[in-house]
């Protein structure tokens, strides 16, 4: 249900957007980057809410897990500030798109070994959903840098 939520939060700044200028609109980027922004934040916030989940979902050999949970927390929680400034916009997507590239082996890890949080318990049968919601998200983080047609709005 979450990953449901993380579609919607992505999508819906820039539904609202192109119903208010009926399609129209010159800053579809900009609002597709709002939506990544807030997913961002939500993720951002669970490295510091459930820290300890998220801990057993890395792999023992990896030192300083905890410590490593909260990196990668501050640095979505930057991604998420990026995403929602002009000026950081390009930027904040790619590293985006690189973040969710580097947590896809902690992600398969962890749906493999039956651990993690909410959905991540399903253990493999979740990659089923998980991989193709890291895939979109990935696509939606690169489109407003790379779309051909794309009208920068600075």
């Amino acid at each position: 249900m979450a990953d449901l939520l993380i579609v919607l939060a992505c999508i819906a700044p820039l539904g609202v957007y192109l119903i208010c200028t009926r399609g129209k609109g010159e800053e579809k980027g900009r609002f597709g980057s709002i939506g990544l922004g807030l997913a961002f934040c939500y993720f951002a916030l669970a490295h510091f809410v459930v820290t300890n989940e998220l801990v057993e979902m890395l792999p023992s050999f990896i030192p300083e897990r905890k410590l490593v949970i909260y990196a990668t927390g501050v640095a979505e929680a930057v991604v998420a500030f990026g995403l929602l400034t002009r000026r950081w916009r390009d930027a904040a997507s790619i590293a985006a798109a690189v973040l969710l590239v580097t947590f896809l082996p902690a992600n398969i890890y962890a749906a493999t070994n039956y651990i993690g949080v909410g959905d991540h318990k399903l253990g493999p049968d979740y990659l089923w959903i998980r991989i193709p919601l890291q895939l979109f998200l990935l696509v939606w983080a690169l489109w407003p840098v790379f779309w051909p047609e794309r009208v920068r709005t600075r």
